[in-house]
């Protein structure tokens, strides 16, 4: 089983009991308690990663000892040969196997731990993406709880409201502008319709009535003087 099936493993184990033990009544607490538990086992799968990765290093500086020291010994075997060091020579070139062997064994095992390394790296950095999910999953749910908790009290209000005092006030408020209204068109009425205002009426017309006289004089004199004038130059016409 690979790094990231045990994380897939290990989430599902989380899910299953956070969900077994959900407290409708508070759940920024088991919010709370599932990202804490996930952060405490990000610790520990951190500092198991951390140990792959020293593992991998060490054998690292293993591997690069075994050939430095590979390469010293295949130079150090052609001259023990040309000195005629015989029991030397055996010795090194025994030496030199044994380190060929070894480097074989430590550079697969290498490649081994590297690959683990580097999967357990990768699955480290999604279980905190994951961490990072769910931290943003709780604010997000928290203020859907609160905006729902808000529409439920105010549908509550609502349906536990009766409209029928308002909108009878309304009606009353309604009827007392209009009957303003009316006691003021009334009024207007009534001045209309009295003394003064008949008295006015009758000026009025009086005004007009002299007005029309003295225009009516003024056209007749008008015409009076021109009869008179074309009389006249008619006269004159004749005596010449």
């Amino acid at each position: 089983m690979g790094f990231f099936d045990r994380i897939a493993n290990l989430w599902r184990g989380f899910t299953s009991l956070w969900l077994g033990s959900l407290e409708e009544g508070n759940p920024e607490a088991v919010y709370e308690a599932a990202i804490n538990e996930r952060i405490k086992k990000h610790k520990e799968l951190k500092k198991a990663v951390s140990n792959i990765v020293y593992l991998r290093n060490k054998l690292t500086e293993d591997l690069h000892e075994a050939e430095r020291e590979l390469k010293e010994v295949s130079a150090q075997i052609p001259v023990a040969v040309e000195e005629d060091e015989d029991d030397v020579a055996l010795v090194l070139i025994a030496k030199r196997d044994e380190l060929v062997n070894h480097i074989a064994s430590v550079s697969e095992e290498l490649s081994a731990v590297e690959r683990q390394a580097e999967e357990a790296k990768a699955g480290l950095l999604q279980f905190k993406a994951e961490i990072q999910k769910l931290q943003r999953e709780k604010e997000k749910k928290l203020s859907e709880k609160v905006n729902a908790e808000a529409r439920i009290e105010i549908q509550e209000s609502l349906s536990g409201l009766s409209l029928d005092a308002d909108v009878k006030a309304l009606e009353n408020v309604r009827q007392s502008i209009d009957k303003l209204k009316a006691e003021a068109d009334i009024g207007a009425e009534l001045e209309g319709d009295g003394l003064d205002a008949k008295l006015a009426k009758i000026k009025s017309k009086a005004r007009d009535a002299a007005a029309q006289a003295q225009l009516d004089e003024m056209k007749r004199q008008l015409a009076a003087r021109k009869t008179a004038s074309e009389g006249a130059a008619a006269s004159v016409k004749k005596t010449m």
